[in-house]
């Protein structure tokens, strides 16, 4: 047998070898995603298609009229709207806020580039109830934003809380530690080398920033916009808080229906197309990753 012949056989009985093994080490996470998601998603759904009492008894029936009610009945359609119209916003505000953040960040080098990136991480250390008491305290009638307006001459305070406004600045602010981590992993792809041509050619910093950084930062402006969006119609606590129970999206409904009216088939019906909505946004995430590849 040749040497050529004797080095393809091995070849194949190492793949051989190596595909048991490939399959052992996805058993563990096969059974973490069927125990932590495919099974409750499977709860939700038959739960979501269970005949209940006016009581909220379930009956051990089926029934579709939760899934009925919601596609008939506009006020869950114009939720659905709001929740994705808010969450695009907060989406847009937080990119533009972080990405200037995230670009000094990642040119920052040294001691200050650490202390920067504390600062940036640092807020996540806390819990999002406690930032959000404390836009509370900044927000209300008489926190710190108003009380600034007033002694610069305002007639009265401005309203910032309880209203679709005081939920969008918070939630910008909790979510930005996110969209600056996700930024900073797509700049690693920036060469500073390649900056540096193109001003050597005689590019301004605008066109170099239009046509090298930007294209070049794609991917982490993509990873951050899914990430913050799904984090966004998902939120609870601080539209609940903020919001005072006047502003109405799908997480806040979800949880009225399910510990307040105790209507458990719709608040598992409502939390799957949550789901839908985010599986349509990995959709899109994927197209948007291979148009830019």
């Amino acid at each position: 047998m040749t040497a050529a012949a004797i080095s393809k056989v091995s070849g194949r009985d190492a793949d051989f070898g190596a595909a048991p093994i490939a399959l052992m080490l996805l058993v563990p996470i096969t059974i973490v995603n069927l125990i932590g998601f495919v099974l409750p998603v499977a709860n939700l759904a038959i739960l979501s298609v269970s005949e209940v009492r006016s009581s909220g008894a379930m009956t051990g029936g089926w029934s579709m009229a939760k899934w009925l009610l919601v596609a008939t009945d506009p006020f869950y359609w114009e939720l659905l709207w709001n929740s994705v119209r808010t969450s695009l916003v907060i989406t847009a505000l937080t990119l533009a806020v972080s990405y200037p953040i995230a670009l000094y960040l990642h040119r920052s080098t040294g001691l200050w580039r650490n202390a920067l990136l504390v600062m940036v991480i640092s807020p996540l250390l806390l819990s999002a109830v406690v930032r959000t008491y404390g836009w509370i305290a900044i927000l209300s009638d008489q926190g710190l934003v108003n009380q600034g307006l007033m002694a610069l001459g305002a007639s009265e305070p401005v309203r910032l809380m309880f209203n679709l406004t005081g939920v969008t600045i918070g939630l910008t602010e909790i979510l930005m530690p996110y969209m600056i981590v996700a930024l900073l992993a797509g700049l690693g792809r920036l060469d500073p080398r390649v900056e540096e041509a193109a001003a050597t050619l005689g590019a301004p910093p605008w066109r170099v920033f239009v046509r090298i950084v930007l294209p070049l930062s794609l991917p982490g402006i993509a990873l951050g916009s899914l990430l913050t969006f799904v984090l966004a119609i998902s939120s609870f606590i601080t539209p609940k808080l903020l919001g005072g129970g006047r502003v109405f999206l799908l997480a806040t409904e979800v949880y009225d229906q399910a510990m307040v009216t105790l209507d458990w088939p719709l608040a598992a019906t409502l939390s799957i197309i949550v789901l839908l909505v985010f599986g349509v946004a990995l959709a899109l995430y994927g197209r948007i990753l291979r148009s830019i590849g």
